[in-house]
């Protein structure tokens, strides 16, 4: 007959061990478990608030560089456009998306809005102009866009208007959706994919739209 496998004991003396917990031991770590999701909860509010507000006053700044474009009566040259800089704002009406589109695509910028991809074409301007934002805020609804959904840019000199053309799945190394493009004026927004992955997702969720 087989003899029965002896367990080792060192095995379970982590929980041995919290198992026999002094009630003061106890009461302190449930202490410290509050304290850490509290903060953790603390700092998500924060940001979406910081974000919200943010939104509100990139909004306005926009509302003013209209009006300052309306009451020209000459054409001025443009300034040299910097990171953080208000270039516009994307709405896109079906999905109930209506953001401020930043210049750069830091990780402080996708927090505070879309981001505007360097390199492509600037908001208004003809050619591929690509605008980046996260799965889990702005560019949430997303996930529901359709074939001939429309998209508005509205930057200081006008509105712009783009009809969905195609959606599709890429690799983050797949660069050729942002390639310029000199016949045509086209927007290509982009967020990570899957949409509800947990993590840093694996692949991007690309959405090009065609002038009309």
């Amino acid at each position: 007959m087989a003899q029965a496998k002896q367990l080792d004991p060192r095995r379970f003396e982590s929980f041995s061990t919290f198992l026999h917990l002094e009630p003061t031991e106890l009461r302190w770590s449930q202490r410290l478990l509050v304290i850490t999701g509290a903060v953790a909860l603390g700092y998500v509010g924060f940001t979406l608030l910081d974000a919200r507000l943010f939104q509100a006053s990139a909004k306005r700044s926009l509302e003013t560089q209209i009006q300052r474009e309306e009451e020209r009566h000459e054409p001025q040259a443009k300034s040299a456009v910097k990171t953080g800089d208000v270039l516009g704002r994307i709405d896109i009406p079906r999905l109930g998306i209506s953001v401020a589109v930043l210049q750069g695509t830091s990780s402080r910028m996708l927090r505070l809005g879309a981001g505007h991809i360097e390199g492509t074409a600037l908001p208004g301007e003809t050619g591929n102009i690509g605008i980046a934002g996260h799965r889990d805020t702005f560019f949430r609804e997303l996930k529901d866009i359709q074939l001939n959904d429309e998209i508005q840019i509205q930057t200081a000199t006008g509105l712009f208007r783009y009809q969905v053309d195609w959606m599709k799945v890429v690799q983050p190394t797949d660069t050729t959706v942002l390639e310029p493009s000199s016949k045509e004026s086209t927007v290509t927004l982009v967020t990570c994919y899957p949409f509800y992955f947990v993590g840093a997702a694996p692949r991007r969720f690309v959405v090009r739209a065609n002038q009309y």
